[in-house]
């Protein structure tokens, strides 16, 4: 497993207050929303605002790919990856 993903599946735990699950239970590929892990938009807003206090990255609740973004850990730590090379540059 990633170290980063691990990181993020850890922060979602946490976050969510997900109490029955541990972060080895959670595929990185497996989706988040609906089916998979089962979160809600309610979860998306707060798993949002904590990700954006954590890794000083702004997300824009417009941009047409956040869906493709949140879809799986694995999709969200490239995209944290990715915004905060951006921040970097």
């Amino acid at each position: 497993m990633n170290e980063f993903e691990l990181e993020i599946k850890k922060l979602v735990i946490k976050t969510l207050n997900l109490e029955d699950i541990t972060p080895e239970e959670i595929d990185s590929e497996e989706r988040l929303f609906v089916d998979g892990l089962g979160l809600d938009s309610i979860d998306a807003l707060e798993l949002g605002v904590e990700i954006q206090k954590t890794y000083g990255i702004k997300i824009n609740a417009q941009n047409d790919d956040l869906k493709e973004h949140f879809a799986s850990i694995r999709s969200l730590a490239r995209f944290i990856m990715a915004e905060r090379k951006e921040l970097k540059a």
